[in-house]
Formats: structure tokens, C-alpha cells, sequence
């Protein structure tokens, strides 16, 4: 098992979940984060950090699109392990429905 990061993040990208993974497997695009899955320990200390409950564990159903998102994106954008504020409008787009098609960035982020 692993978490994955789903579509409510994205253009929330809160970074509670940096802040307290033990192994910083978290990776930082423009406007939302993934979860290395081969570096996640399952550990789940950053499911109920996240404001947006975007952070899942892949035994969910329906997740394997999101999980094969967070892989792929991880080998491509910074490592992050240090927190930062969120995007200034990021409450206006917690639980936007369609985030993916309409928001999504394949950019990289920051990084720390």
C-alpha cells in the first residue's frame, strides 16, 4: 500500500503533508504535490494533515489513475521537504469539481 495525492490538491497545494513525512517522499508540481509511491512507507501521517483530504491510500477504489499520476510526476518534478503557504486562493478551490481537466499543470514546482 501507498497514499496518493488526488485531484482535490491541485490549485490547494496546502503543504501540511511535507511537514510531517518521516521519509520526504512528497514531489512538487506547479499547483499540487504527488507521493513517491516507492518511497512512501505507509506510514499515513500525512492523510489527516491535509485540509483538502486530498491524500488517500490506494487500497480506495478508483484510485489507479491517480496512483500511476503521483509515480509518473514524481520522477519529474523537485523533491520538496520543507513547508510553505499555500496558493492565496486556495480555499477557493477546495472541492472545485474537475480540478484535473480544468486546472492541472504538468510543470514543476519549486522544490526545496
Amino acid at each position: 500500500m501507498t497514499y496518493v495525492v488526488t485531484d482535490n490538491c491541485i490549485r490547494c497545494k496546502y503543504m501540511d503533508c511535507v511537514e510531517v513525512c518521516p521519509v520526504d517522499c512528497f514531489y512538487e508540481g506547479e499547483n499540487m504535490l504527488v507521493i513517491h509511491p516507492d518511497e512512501c512507507i505507509d506510514c499515513g501521517v500525512c492523510e489527516p494533515e491535509c485540509p483538502a483530504e486530498a491524500i488517500k491510500p490506494d487500497t480506495e477504489s478508483g484510485l489507479d489513475p491517480w496512483l500511476k499520476l503521483n509515480a509518473d510526476y514524481a520522477s519529474k518534478w523537485p523533491n520538496i521537504t520543507s513547508k510553505r503557504e499555500a496558493p492565496a486562493d486556495a480555499k477557493d478551490f477546495d472541492g472545485v469539481e474537475g480540478k484535473l481537466e480544468k486546472y492541472f499543470s504538468p510543470e514543476p514546482g519549486e522544490g526545496s
